[in-house]
């Protein structure tokens, strides 16, 4: 089963950390990265830029409108992705456990729907 790995970002943690601490967990995540990817549970890693470079857009009685940024000012922002494949919510929860970014935001893991099961309940 495929789950989204959502890091959550909080600029007040990552701007405390030691000065080189970042780049030195980001090596680290890269390579864990490669070793999950090699062990198959790895699908796709893609980090985000900040939350100001954003665009909302909303659709309200047939009129489009699009705002900058993000639709409201949080202490933690989505920063990066991870999809992976794991056997159960457990293991998805262990791998993600293995990446540093809980100690400067939150990490949240969430089961992927399975879409081709969707697309043959509405016949598409």
């Amino acid at each position: 089963m495929k789950y989204l790995v959502m890091i959550y970002c909080d600029d007040a943690l990552l701007n405390a950390l030691p000065d080189g601490e970042f780049d030195t967990m980001m090596h680290g995540c890269f390579m864990h990265a490669d070793e999950l990817q090699a062990q198959g549970h790895l699908h796709d890693s893609q980090q985000l830029e900040a939350p100001a470079t954003a665009r909302t857009l909303r659709m309200r009685n047939d009129r489009v409108s699009v705002v900058d940024g993000p639709f409201a000012e949080t202490k933690e922002y989505l920063g990066g992705f991870n999809l992976i494949e794991a056997d159960s919510m457990d293991e998805a929860v262990r791998i993600a456990s293995e990446f540093p970014w809980s100690r400067t935001g939150a990490i949240e893991i969430r089961p992927v729907r399975d879409m081709a099961a969707v697309r043959r309940r509405v016949g598409a």
